[in-house]
């Protein structure tokens, strides 16, 4: 597998990187595995605190440092990356300040004695980590891990290799113990190896469904425990009630942001009949602002798709939907630049034996779909093998949330588009995947909740 780093904006290779040799590995997980029992030994969480929120402190000094590595790498805009770099702040931050109270001992009621259960580290980790957010995606994984006394090796995407040596550098810049954190770049082949290895404990992914089946089959072959974020065809249902000024604040860029690169960005939206040609005339106005061009100039508002390949794939999926029997009402069209520019589109009359239907496209293509009632629109957005997130929009508070109890998802988002914040859950059901990462549900997914019972006598 060739590392290497290709501007989506050029297609030009900047960087390329040395693929890990076998026995680099066994020298990291042996590293690794040897800080894992020396954690076990000793209170080390003071330590591992101040050099998480130094972390924190460097991510912000030099900004634009890491902000420029992801552009380069996967084409987002520079001040998008920007905002990502600002959110792993965050994210370090608010784990070194919830640690200790999210490591407490838990309580539990009985009559029959005292219990009650420590949460404690398990041991090294391995993350297998997706191109679209290639600080963020690290940095929900790490952070929690880390002040449990968790280790982690990292397996990035072959295409944002300078954003996962600039990780690397980032914690060993920070004054983190070696075998804390690991970039590897792993083979595939490489990657099962290590997921066999008994020093490895768990393992998480973000990715896609086939990505995701083939790791989750590797950690459940060894018996490793494992959590997968899979993407998603989030619906946004706009309800009879919604206040349309406030959703045109956000249209357009609840699909375009990130070049619509986003596992939980909105992808189907659902508008009742009396209101389909008034939703479709303010998306089209939205699309139409859009400015595709150098993603580290301030004026540009539509990035290139990470890869050359992402671009055709996204290319192929609207003709397949076309193909098929829908319409592409705005887009569509060539861009002329070396890039890996797609158009914004958006598609309409999509009907259920359309192959589109149960997709998720990975690019800036909304699929907008008219139904005769709430009922139908819940139905429609529960038709999905996916249920990561979902937007639901009404000025009525209680009818929006009456509403989103009723979608099956991990996450729904009342009058906006997808968030994450480090105290809020991230994750999903169905075929979006399993377990949670940030809040305290993320901190929770590698412990030992480790019982301690005393019985009456």
């Amino acid at each position: 597998m060739a590392y290497q780093t290709t501007y989506p904006y050029t297609n030009e290779v900047l960087q390329s990187y040395d693929a890990i040799s076998d026995a680099e590995i066994e020298q990291a997980l042996a590293t690794a595995h040897a800080l894992y029992k020396d954690w076990r030994k000793k209170d080390a969480l003071q330590e591992r605190k101040a050099q998480l929120h130094k972390i924190a402190d460097l991510l912000r000094r030099d900004r634009d440092k890491y902000a420029e590595v992801m552009t380069k790498d996967m084409g987002k805009l520079f001040t998008e990356a920007q905002g990502e770099i600002d959110l792993c702040a965050a994210i370090a931050d608010y784990y070194a300040d919830k640690a200790e109270a999210f490591l407490a001992p838990q309580p539990l009621e009985t009559d029959s004695g005292d219990a009650y259960y420590l949460k404690q580290a398990t041991g090294v980790l391995l993350a297998v980590e997706p191109w679209n957010f290639p600080f963020y995606q690290i940095m929900r994984v790490f952070a929690p891990n880390f002040m449990i006394g968790n280790p982690m090796v990292l397996k990035h995407a072959s295409i944002c290799p300078g954003s996962g040596q600039a990780f690397d550098d980032l914690v060993n810049e920070a004054g983190v113990p070696a075998g804390a954190f690991k970039n590897l770049f792993a083979s595939y082949g490489q990657v099962s190896a290590i997921i066999a290895d008994p020093r490895i404990v768990g393992v998480c992914l973000t990715g896609s469904e086939r990505g995701g089946a083939s790791i989750a089959a590797e950690a459940g072959k060894h018996l490793k425990k494992s959590s997968m974020e899979l993407g998603g065809n989030d619906a946004f249902i706009i309800l009879d009630d919604a206040n349309w000024d406030e959703l045109k604040t956000l249209l357009p860029d609840v699909r375009l942001y990130n070049a619509g690169q986003v596992c939980t960005s909105s992808k189907r939206f659902i508008v009742l009949e009396k209101d389909y040609d008034k939703f479709l005339d303010i998306l089209i106005e939205g699309f139409k602002t859009a400015k595709w061009g150098d993603p580290m100039a301030a004026d540009t508002t539509l990035a290139p798709l990470s890869s050359a390949a992402a671009k055709e794939e996204v290319l192929q999926q609207i003709k397949l939907a076309l193909d098929h029997g829908a319409q592409a009402i705005y887009g569509n069209e060539a861009i002329d630049h070396p890039g890996n520019f797609v158009m914004p589109t958006i598609l309409t009359g999509i009907t259920k034996d359309n192959p589109i239907y149960n997709q998720e496209i990975f690019g800036p293509v909304a699929s907008v779909y008219k139904v005769a009632s709430e009922e139908e629109a819940i139905d429609l957005a529960n038709d999905s093998s996916y249920g990561l997130g979902g937007t639901v929009f009404s000025s009525d508070p209680d009818h929006a949330q009456r509403v989103a109890a009723q979608i099956e998802t991990g996450m729904s988002f009342i009058n906006s588009g997808w968030a994450s914040l480090p105290e809020l859950p991230f994750g999903g059901i169905k075929n979006s995947g399993y377990g949670r990462e940030l809040s305290q549900l993320g901190f929770d997914t590698f412990v030992n909740e480790h019982l301690v019972y005393t019985p009456k006598k």
